[in-house]
């Protein structure tokens, strides 16, 4: 008898492992939340409120929330090096807007900026456009040799 209580204990003691080892390993989830609003005149502030939380405060795609995506996201600071030396500015507005084939763009984890910016600015193309040529210059300004 003493002996089934010890091989019942060991169990329950080995399935509580395996169970708080199961949770450990649990990527981290992304906090979906409210955007909020940014000015459009400012690339830097928008990069930090609405890119930041993925590609990382220094663009390298590091940010908290990375490890919890399927697509890990891309080292910015490195875009014009690996587009022979010229920053690819259309294609870089062309996928913050969501209108390429970025595969992280568009997923429910991370959104096209493009229709989020149209309802920020109430339809106004104009605001539109001002975001994405200021966050588009922004990231610009991050590239290194």
């Amino acid at each position: 008898m003493r002996t089934l209580k010890l091989v019942l204990a060991a169990g329950l003691l080995f399935a509580i492992g395996l169970r708080l080892g199961a949770e450990e390993r649990k990527p981290p989830s992304v906090k979906h939340v409210p955007m909020a609003r940014t000015s459009p005149v400012s690339g830097q502030d928008m990069y930090k409120n609405y890119c930041a939380s993925c590609h990382g405060r220094d663009a390298k795609g590091h940010g908290p929330t990375a490890t919890a995506l399927k697509v890990q996201p891309a080292d910015l600071t490195t875009l014009a090096r690996r587009h022979g030396g010229k920053y690819p500015s259309l294609a870089v507005k062309t996928a913050i807007r969501g209108d390429s084939s970025v595969l992280a763009h568009g997923s429910k984890e991370m959104p096209v900026w493009g229709s989020l910016f149209w309802n920020l600015s109430g339809g106004d193309q104009q605001e539109v456009h001002l975001r994405l040529t200021n966050l588009t210059h922004y990231v610009e300004s991050l590239q290194v040799n």
